[in-house]
C-alpha cells in the first residue's frame, strides 16, 4: 500500500538527548535505548470515517516521537497497518449503498491527504490487511499447529477459528484488568463474547468462515473467510519488525482488547516474550462531553475543518498543546488558541533579528525527550516569541534557528 509524502525536515545543529516514554505495562517511563534502528509499531485506520481529530492526535503523537527519535540520531522503521477489511467497514458500505473496497480506498486516500496537511512523516511501511491475508492464513494455521487456536462450526458452512487466548501465560499482562473489566470492553470494542461453544468468552476470533454478503479469501486449510482484527496487527509486526519490537502505539481504547490480544497471538507465534518492550498509549479527545468516536458520532474531521480554511498548522499546534497521555476536550475556543499562537509566531519569526535562540532549541529538545511535553515546547517557543516581539534581538540567526527547531521537532511549518 502506498503512503503519503513525507515532509522535508530541516536540520537544527547539535543532537537530541536519549528519549523516555511512558511505559502503560509497567506505569514507568522507559527510556527507547535498544542497539540498532527503533522499531515501532502504531496501529492504524479503519477506513470508513476518516480522520478525526482523536485519529489526528493519536499519529501527530507518534510523528513527535519519530522527529525525537531521529533529532537524537536514531533511526526508525516505523510500521502502520490499515485495517481495510472489517466489520465497521463493510456495515458502513452497505449503510451507504457504496461498494466496500471503494469505500476503504477513498477513505485512506483521504486519511493520507490530511497526513500530509499535517506534516506527519511517512511510516516506513504501509501496510494493508487485504494485502496481508496470504501472511495472516499462514500465521493462524502456526497458532492452530502449536494448540493456540480451535474451530467452531460456523452458522452458514465451514468454521471459524478462535484463539484460546486465557490459556495462554501472558495473558492479562498488557491490560492488569480483571475478567469484568475484560468482558466490558471485548463486548463494547468488536468482540463476540455470547458465542456459544466457545472455550471462553474473550477468545478472539483469528479467521471468520465465509458469510453470505461478505468477502472472502482463499484461506487453504482454514476454509475461505476473512481475517480477525488483532491478528492482522500481530501478523504485520512480526513480517517487518519481529520480536521484541521496540514500541508499541494506538490510542487508549486499543490497550484492551486489542493490544492485549495482538501481543498474546505475537507471543504465542513467536515463542519469546515480550510482544513490544514498551506500550504508548494516546489519551482519549473528547467532543460536547463524550469521548470522540465514530460509535458516539461526535467525530470534528481534519478534512472538514480543512475545508473550511482552518490552517492545518493550527490543527498541529492544537493537538500539540495537550499532553498526550492526558484526555481532554475539542472546542472552538481551543482551535482559537492555537490559531491566534500560529500567529504570534509568525509574527516573532518574521523580523530580521531576534534574542538569543540556542537556549530555545535545547529546551524544546529537553521537554520532547521527556515522555513528549510537546506542551512545555510550545511554551518554550511562546517565550522566545514574547521576548522577540516586545524586546527584539540582534542575533540574525535566531528567527531562521526557532523556525527550524519548530518545523524539524515539532512539526510546525512557520
Amino acid at each position: 500500500m502506498i503512503s503519503w509524502p513525507s515532509p522535508f525536515l530541516p536540520v537544527v545543529p547539535g543532537t537530541g538527548g536519549p528519549v523516555r516514554l511512558h511505559d502503560t505495562v509497567s506505569g514507568e517511563p522507559h527510556e527507547i535505548a535498544s542497539e540498532g534502528p527503533v522499531t515501532m509499531y502504531v496501529c492504524g485506520i479503519t477506513p470508513y470515517d476518516a480522520t478525526h481529530l482523536g485519529h489526528a492526535a493519536t499519529y501527530v503523537t507518534f510523528d513527535i516521537v519519530v522527529r525525537a527519535l531521529r533529532d537524537a540520531g536514531r533511526p526508525v522503521i516505523y510500521v502502520q497497518n490499515v485495517t481495510d477489511v472489517d466489520d465497521p467497514l463493510l456495515e458502513r458500505a452497505q449503510r451507504d449503498g457504496k461498494a466496500w473496497d471503494e469505500l476503504a480506498r477513498e477513505q485512506t486516500a483521504l486519511f493520507a491527504a490530511d497526513m500530509t496537511a499535517l506534516q506527519v512523516i511517512a511510516p516506513t511501511y504501509f501496510v494493508g490487511a487485504v494485502e496481508s491475508i496470504p501472511l495472516i492464513v499462514k500465521a493462524v494455521e502456526e497458532l492452530e499447529a502449536n494448540g493456540s487456536a480451535y474451530r467452531l462450526d460456523a452458522p452458514e458452512g465451514g468454521q471459524d477459528v478462535y484463539f484460546d487466548a486465557t490459556a495462554q501465560p501472558s495473558f492479562g499482562a498488557v491490560s492488569h484488568l480483571d475478567r469484568e473489566q475484560m468482558l466490558e470492553l471485548f463486548t463494547e470494542r468488536g468482540g463476540d463474547p455470547e458465542r456459544a461453544a466457545k472455550r471462553n468468552a474473550l477468545d478472539p476470533v483469528l479467521w471468520r468462515a465465509r458469510r453470505a454478503g461478505e468477502p472472502a479469501w482463499l484461506g487453504g486449510a482454514l476454509g475461505d473467510g476473512r481475517p480477525g482484527w488483532h491478528i492482522e496487527c500481530a501478523t504485520i509486526a512480526l513480517q517487518h519488525l519481529g520480536m521484541p519490537f521496540d514500541i508499541q502505539g494506538g490510542g487508549t481504547d486499543l490497550v484492551f482488547p486489542h493490544h492485549e490480544m495482538s501481543a498474546g497471538h505475537g507471543v504465542s507465534l513467536a515463542g519469546v516474550a515480550p510482544f513490544a518492550r514498551t506500550f504508548v498509549h494516546q489519551a482519549m479527545v473528547g467532543y460536547d462531553g463524550e469521548k470522540m468516536s465514530k460509535s458516539q458520532g461526535n467525530l470534528v474531521f481534519v478534512s472538514a475543518l480543512r475545508r473550511r480554511g482552518v490552517d492545518p498548522m493550527a490543527i498541529r499546534l492544537a493537538l500539540l498543546a495537550h499532553h498526550y497521555r492526558t484526555p481532554w476536550e475539542w472546542s472552538q475556543g481551543v482551535l482559537t488558541e492555537a490559531e491566534n499562537r500560529l500567529a504570534a509566531w509568525r509574527a516573532g519569526l518574521s523580523t530580521n533579528g531576534g534574542p538569543e535562540a540556542d537556549g530555545t532549541l535545547a529546551a524544546v529538545r529537553a521537554c520532547l525527550a521527556d515522555d513528549l511535553d510537546a506542551p512545555g515546547a510550545l511554551a518554550a517557543v511562546d517565550a522566545w516569541v514574547a521576548r522577540s516581539l516586545a524586546e527584539g534581538g540582534d542575533v540574525l540567526g535566531a528567527p531562521g534557528l526557532v523556525g527550524r527547531t519548530c518545523d524539524a521537532l515539532l512539526g510546525v511549518r512557520v
